[in-house]
């Protein structure tokens, strides 16, 4: 496993024990979300991937969470973080913050709920995940171009208007939903013995070493982030939660300027790597995936393939789980690719 250091606090949604250490999310939450989201979420393919398994020397399959509701494996998290208010503890309707998909989820999971939502998103996202969010009956609000930037407006929403902050990532119920990708995936495949996946604030990776040390201790688990935003790999490398002073890369998806509090201790404590990978490597996963899978997938959600595939993770004789974590991908886009 990654190795412990000094903790970092700092915008804290983590939760001490009696002896100042960090509590884990229980992979008992991540069994009660499955219940929650079940009739909810989309038990995702789980797709075996021979040519992909050939390139590596082993065998690979692909978890599509670009075919979740919303497309992508925010909406786990989303709904479950809301299952856990009443009607009346919801009746002011919500709030949050993102770069897309986690505002999609929302909105999603918000209209499920009958509850009005507000997503913050910067000026810089892609225009199929805000059309996305307003065509799920979400407002939109276009603010900077950090997470940090649209945090702050979202908290200035909750305040002025008395919503609930639905958080993207660093929260129990959060990390419990996205765990419930790898629950399914540990239970289709036992002899699984690689989980990899990708990286931005750390939820689906944090929900993914619960499900998995739980089920399949011995597996390695290894996160993948793009080499201009290695959030996670940095703190890691620190000893604590740091902020970037600046990101650059196509995976719009994966470029949180600082990971959670809490999902950084669980990626260092249930974690045996973090890497990176070039964002040439991602596009050409990207164009790999829509040509030889016949899969439409955005930058962010082709990271794990591009590690694979660019050989900065070793698939040489192992069985592979790869998070496919999001398919919206922007049209304008697309011509390039082909």
């Amino acid at each position: 496993m990654i190795s412990e250091s000094e903790d970092g606090l700092r915008d804290s949604t983590t939760h001490a024990g009696m002896d100042g250490a960090t509590d884990l999310v229980p992979f008992e939450a991540v069994e009660a979300a499955a219940r929650v989201l079940d009739g909810h979420a989309v038990p995702t393919p789980f797709l075996l991937s021979p040519k992909l398994g050939d390139d590596v020397g082993g065998q690979v399959r692909l978890k599509l969470e670009s075919l979740q509701r919303s497309g992508s494996f925010k909406f786990r998290g989303a709904f479950n973080f809301l299952a856990g208010y009443s009607q009346e503890a919801l009746a002011g309707g919500v709030v949050t913050y993102s770069s897309g998909n986690h505002a999609q989820a929302v909105a999603l999971a918000a209209r499920l709920r009958g509850v009005d939502a507000v997503v913050v998103m910067p000026k810089t996202a892609p225009g199929v995940k805000r059309e996305g969010a307003r065509a799920l009956g979400a407002r939109v609000v276009l603010e900077g171009t950090t997470s940090l930037e649209r945090f702050e407006r979202a908290r200035e929403i909750q305040t002025a208007e008395g919503r609930l902050m639905v958080p993207p990532f660093d929260h129990p119920a959060i990390i419990a939903g996205q765990g419930t990708a790898a629950l399914e995936a540990a239970t289709a495949w036992p002899e699984m013995d690689t989980w990899v996946v990708c990286i931005g604030g750390g939820g689906l990776a944090s929900g993914s070493g619960v499900s998995l040390r739980a089920l399949q201790p011995e597996a390695r688990i290894i996160g993948v982030e793009p080499e201009g935003a290695a959030a996670m790999k940095a703190s890691l490398d620190t000893g604590h939660p740091v902020t970037l002073d600046s990101v650059d890369t196509i995976a719009d998806g994966l470029a949180p300027v600082r990971p959670g509090d809490l999902t950084f201790h669980h990626v260092r404590r249930l974690f045996d790597e973090v890497v990176t990978v070039p964002d040439e490597a991602i596009r050409d996963a990207a164009r790999w995936l829509l040509h030889e899978q016949k899969l439409v997938v955005e930058f962010s959600g082709a990271a794990t393939v591009a590690a694979l595939r660019h050989g900065v993770v070793d698939g040489t004789d192992r069985r592979v789980g790869a998070v496919v974590s999001g398919g919206n991908m922007d049209p304008s886009l697309l011509s390039g690719l082909l």
